[in-house]
């Protein structure tokens, strides 16, 4: 398979480039619009990933332009633009998948392989023909239960006859699927693989032609003998069928995966170290911002180039697994996002992100973690110029796995929490007041902060504990009133308190075959904050469900070849899914159906069309069911 990846991001790229290559893909890079239309229109992909914010051409308009020209190529959308309005863009443009920044790797490879077996002519994942088995999931490949070694280009190689069976590769056209274009090998080269991979496979029982030449044409995969008919009218079995032969994969491949995560692991810290200096020296841009603010208004095209450099930061840093780095840029590129003008006021905000952003960058000498955690940390603004408290404070709070960001005045805080500039609101605020002028300014701040941000935890610590100060601040909207004696641990002890009754990011699987429907549903859910992945074709339910590993599962009834359910069924056979809670959302209203649902498995019921309201109660209801199970 041939993926066409269109990214300027040169720390992100190495890093897919990497990630791909060892899924044994092909891949060809280029880092502007134009030069992807330039690949895209002249070499043949199986794949395109495009960046949204590209030079010269912008990945929807890129996009729109394949599109518009017939290319039926899947395309796969990568950017750290996790709006719904840019998902919506980028789906009507003609993409076919869309995946934010940072991402897992492995559920972006489930994703690859998804739009790549869509594109296929069956939808089974693993291929067989006659006693050869390949599994594209695990890059396994055996032949009458003994495993095969190949090197990438052998797999490539039969892979590629796999995918099609019924024809014959010329030379020409193995070069031009197998080799990158920066690549320009000899004829020579496909025979030389041909000849090993022969050999291998004879080695472990196949015939001396089960790769067959034609001569002055190319090779082919010879059928299966009589035996062996029925099977190879298709080469693809269901994975059911395939569960019931033993398998002989030997028990050095979990030995041999642990390894290739050291490698790559390895490989991480390299590019980092390349990269690392570059980052440091971008930043001087954002720097360049702050002084320009503290005189007079930004210049327009200093703003613009100041937000694609935090653009790409947001990607890359998320690339690494450095979340808190990432989540600065990402404040900082929704500020400089903003459609007014950055004026004078902005400086102090910018000038403290861009400090923080710098220090977390420059003390991160060894990437220590593969991918970012599943589940998000709350957010606690720290309101201090006390740098020894806050500090303490910071620190403490990495030990609860709380992220901290630090604005030293009120005035930076109120332009923090402005929603319009801002991608992040945090779920607590701790104000440490030192004397009366600070407990007049936070008196008259406090009923604004509690009536635009209800939800928002806001704990006081002053040296002030007199009974007038303390009803002060509860009169106000104060959640908690601490003494500034207290200890950061007790301090952050009852920031714990405060946010262990909030909900966590919930993680929604919603399977339909209605596309329309599927749409729509991340928007009609986003005001409640989950997390939503939707899947069209039921077909690659499980690939999907082990790489997202949802909290929830809303299935519909009635779908082509697997309904729901079957689906449900299959959930609830595998212990680690049985508690998994399962939601049916149909048009079927009929009390059969319904107690048929609940018969396999089912833990709710609803008909459609739903309120949007309805169903995130029903889901909220179900997680918070399980949260008190697993108390």
């Amino acid at each position: 398979m041939k993926i066409l990846v269109v990214e300027d991001d040169e720390s992100l790229t190495a890093v897919l480039t990497k990630s791909l290559a060892a899924h044994h893909y092909v891949v060809d890079t280029v880092k502007d619009g134009e030069m992807g239309w330039t690949y895209g229109s002249t070499f043949e992909y199986d794949l395109m990933v495009l960046d949204i914010m590209l030079p010269k051409l912008d990945g929807i308009s890129l996009c729109q332009r394949f599109r518009a020209e017939g290319y039926t190529t899947p395309i796969l959308l990568l950017t750290a633009q996790d709006t719904s309005t840019t998902k919506v863009k980028g789906l009507d443009a003609g993409a076919d998948d869309y995946v934010v920044k940072p991402f897992d790797g492995l559920e972006l490879i489930a994703r690859i392989r998804a739009l790549l077996r869509r594109s296929s002519v069956s939808p089974f994942p693993i291929m067989t023909w006659g006693d050869l088995l390949l599994n594209p999931s695990t890059c396994e490949v055996t032949y009458n239960d003994q495993p095969l070694i190949l090197t990438t280009k052998e797999y490539r190689l039969l892979e590629l006859l796999l995918w099609d069976s019924q024809h014959v590769f010329s030379t020409n056209e193995i070069l031009d699927r197998l080799w990158s274009s920066e690549e320009f090998p000899a004829e020579a080269t496909v025979r030389s693989h041909i000849r090993r991979l022969r050999h291998k496979l004879v080695a472990a029982g196949a015939p001396v032609d089960f790769i067959a030449t034609v001569n002055g044409r190319g090779y082919y995969l010879k059928a299966p003998g009589q035996e062996t008919k029925l099977r190879s009218n298709s080469s693809f079995v269901p994975v059911e069928i395939l569960k019931a032969t033993p398998s002989a994969i030997p028990e050095v491949i979990g030995d041999r995966c642990q390894k290739q995560q050291v490698q790559y692991l390895t490989f991480l810290n390299e590019t980092w170290t390349a990269q690392k200096p570059k980052i440091l020296e971008q930043l001087t841009v954002l720097s360049q911002v702050v002084k320009d603010l503290q005189v007079n208004s930004l210049h327009h095209q200093l703003q613009a180039e100041a937000q694609q450099i935090t653009h790409k930061f947001v990607g890359t840093l998320g690339t690494f697994g450095l979340t808190k780095a990432m989540q600065t840029a990402r404040q900082l590129e929704h500020l400089l996002n903003s459609h007014e003008p950055l004026r004078p006021p902005h400086a102090a905000l910018i000038k403290t992100l861009v400090n923080t952003l710098q220090q977390e960058i420059h003390n991160t000498t060894f990437i220590e973690k593969l991918q970012l955690s599943a589940e998000q940390s709350p957010l606690l603004l720290i309101v201090d110029q006390d740098s020894s408290l806050t500090q303490s404070l910071v620190t403490v709070a990495k030990s609860y796995r709380i992220r901290t960001a630090i604005a030293p005045t009120i005035e930076v805080a109120k332009i923090w929490l402005t929603s319009e500039l801002i991608a992040e609101l945090p779920q607590a605020i701790l104000l440490p007041i030192a004397s009366p002028k600070k407990m007049t300014d936070l008196s008259e701040w406090l009923p604004t902060l509690t009536q635009h941000h209800p939800e928002l935890q806001i704990l006081v610590m002053s040296d002030r504990a007199e009974l007038t100060d303390r009803l002060e601040v509860v009169r106000q909207g104060g959640k908690l009133f601490l003494e500034r004696s207290i200890n950061p641990e007790q301090a952050i002890a009852a920031v714990m308190q405060l946010l262990s009754s909030a909900d966590i990011t919930a993680k929604v699987m919603i399977v339909d075959h209605d596309q329309d429907w599927l749409r729509t549903l991340p928007t009609l859910l986003n005001p409640w904050g989950f997390k939503v992945t939707t899947l069209a074709e039921p077909q690659q339910f499980w690939t999907v469900l082990q790489a997202v590993m949802p909290d929830v599962l809303v299935l519909d009834v009635n779908m082509p070849q697997i309904n729901g359910f079957e689906l449900c069924q299959v959930v609830r056979s595998d212990p680690r899914w049985r508690r998994l809670p399962v939601l049916f959302l149909s048009m079927l209203t009929d009390a059969k159906t319904q107690n048929q649902a609940f018969n396999v498995g089912a833990d709710d019921y609803l008909c459609k069309p739903v309120n949007a309201v309805d169903l995130a109660n029903r889901i909220l209801n179900r997680l918070q069911r399980m949260r008190s199970w697993a108390s």
